[in-house]
């Protein structure tokens, strides 16, 4: 059993997501200051524009033999 690639290129970007906001929330955090939600959600956005996202193909589902999870 495996992902389909979209599925599959889904979990890696959302794994790309998830470490960069940690490492985000880990700088906010060492500066210990008091930071306004818009300027928290300004950075985080910039953070995440900073990501390169990998741009997927389809596969036709016919050429398939194993069972794909999507």
């Amino acid at each position: 059993m495996s992902f389909c690639e979209h599925c599959e290129g889904q979990r890696f970007d959302r794994a790309q997501v998830l470490r960069v906001l940690r490492r985000t929330r880990r700088g906010l955090l060492r500066q210990q200051q008091v930071t306004k939600a818009e300027d928290v959600m300004a950075l985080v956005i910039n953070a995440v524009r900073t990501l390169e996202v990998p741009h997927l193909e389809l596969v036709d589902d016919q050429d398939l033999t194993d069972e794909v999870i999507h």
